[in-house]
């Protein structure tokens, strides 16, 4: 994708260095914005290769609405293990708030399911521009170790050239590491909309995305930490030519928000017969350390 290596190219040129929790340091830049049209394709990075199985698991887990990793660790998906607690917990997990955010209804504490409201929103008001889900529940974010850096989504009903509703989602999200982070949003949100797509009968099209602070993890000016380098490889990256985009296929037995809960039992196996992503021809991984 363009779009990722347009990106990458920004914050090389224009990021400034700065300093940050976890003591890499960061060449960070303000207000990226991109979309991308899912009608030519599926946006899985084609620059170097990407877990399609950790994608499926981890929006699944979302999906889901649990705090513990249980459902990551059965599929072998290992990135969630940093921030878990000793239990498995992980208080900040986004699918919480998504599925559960906490509200204040005539004095008693309840829970609102974001997910929900959108789909049924959807299929009654597709015109709506109310479309939004939280993850940024401040008495959570302001105290926790890793609070949501996917802020907020928003779906949104345009029009294709024929007239036809075309279902959009933009990402807003405050902090994004661009060599490790950034290629599993693109395709995460990516497959949630296409998700979206099939349970309200509302074609997918453009997935928007604004980074707030867009950021590439560098060695220190005096060339120590250089094992958290990232430049090295998305510098390769942009010396490879982008490959044609897969193409996913999602089984017809999913239809409906409701169908997912069957899922959280599959094997990874079942998982991706469900999900099928085909002619995906990426260029070889590489490897990038997490800045924890």
């Amino acid at each position: 994708m363009q779009q990722y290596l347009d990106v990458i190219q920004r914050v090389l040129e224009s990021g400034q260095r700065k300093a940050n929790r976890t003591g890499v340091d960061t060449l960070s830049t303000f207000n990226v914005n991109y979309q991308i049209d899912l009608r030519e394709g599926f946006p899985l990075l084609t620059t170097k290769e990407i877990s399609w199985k950790n994608i499926v698991v981890e929006n699944l887990w979302f999906l889901s609405g649990d705090t513990r990793i249980d459902l990551l660790r059965k599929h072998g998906c290992k990135f969630w293990e940093p921030w878990a607690d000793d239990n498995g917990l992980v208080p900040s997990a986004y699918g919480n708030f998504w599925r559960n955010f906490p509200v204040h209804e005539n004095g008693q504490t309840a829970f609102n399911d974001q997910i929900r409201y959108v789909v049924d929103e959807l299929k009654a008001r597709p015109q709506s521009r109310r479309l939004v889900v939280s993850a940024w529940a401040p008495g959570n974010a302001q105290t926790s170790a890793l609070p949501p850096c996917h802020a907020f989504w928003v779906m949104n009903v345009q029009q294709d050239e024929h007239g036809d509703p075309l279902l959009c989602l933009h990402l807003t999200q405050r902090s994004c590491d661009v060599a490790l982070g950034l290629p599993y949003n693109i395709a995460g949100y990516a497959f949630l909309l296409e998700l979206i797509s099939r349970f309200t009968g509302i074609k997918p099209g453009y997935f928007g995305h604004t980074l707030i602070d867009a950021h590439i993890y560098t060695a220190k000016a005096d060339g120590s930490m250089a094992e958290y380098d990232h430049i090295p490889g998305l510098r390769e990256q942009l010396a490879r030519e982008p490959r044609a985009l897969p193409r996913l296929e999602i089984s017809p037995k999913i239809q409906h928000l409701d169908d997912i809960s069957a899922l959280l039992e599959a094997d990874t196996e079942s998982l991706l017969q469900t999900f099928r992503l085909h002619d995906y021809d990426p260029h070889p991984a590489l490897t990038f350390k997490v800045a924890v």
